[in-house]
């Protein structure tokens, strides 16, 4: 397994939308594997290929306190949801920046695994969100962009401080 680079805010590639995934070879085997070391390794809890630049519908997640519950969902889509919940979230491609986003507190999602094998599973809490915001990147959107244009351009701002601080 290799670990991967993450694109960081602002690159004009987490923009990009996902295209669903047809093929279930060796490669994708490979990819999800790799994702799941990148995730792990950054830390995080969620990763969608949008943000290691390979735009399929693919992401992979463990919001498990141990690290042993990895879940991959290929061509996700949320077919129900219910409630809604504030939350603090982060992202590997926004590093060190966190902000409340509302999200619906449950959902209902349906995918297929690893092997192209169809799943149908309710999701509520941490995972339902996590979920939402790892699917929000195969549609090329972040969680800054549930923020105020100002607060967004904030982060910009400090994000490109610490990349400069960080080279220099």
């Amino acid at each position: 397994m290799s670990l991967l680079p993450i694109l960081e805010y602002p690159d004009p590639r987490l923009r990009t939308k996902a295209q669903p995934v047809t093929v279930f070879d060796a490669a994708l085997q490979t990819l999800i594997d790799d994702m799941f070391a990148t995730m792990y390794a950054a830390p995080g809890i969620g990763l969608a290929a949008s943000q290691v630049n390979v735009h399929r519908q693919l992401l992979v997640l463990d919001v498990s306190e141990e690290k042993n519950a990895p879940m991959v969902l290929v061509n996700p889509a949320i077919v129900a949801s219910a409630g809604s919940r504030t939350y603090q979230e982060g992202c590997l491609s926004v590093p060190g920046i966190f902000a409340d986003v509302d999200r619906a507190d449950r959902i209902t999602v349906e995918a297929l695994d690893r092997h192209g094998q169809a799943q149908s599973f309710e999701a509520d809490g941490l995972l339902a969100i996590c979920i939402q915001h790892e699917m929000d990147h195969l549609v090329g959107k972040l969680f800054v962009d549930y923020l105020s244009p100002l607060k967004r351009e904030l982060v910009r701002k400090k994000l490109e401080k610490q990349r400069r601080a960080a080279a220099g």
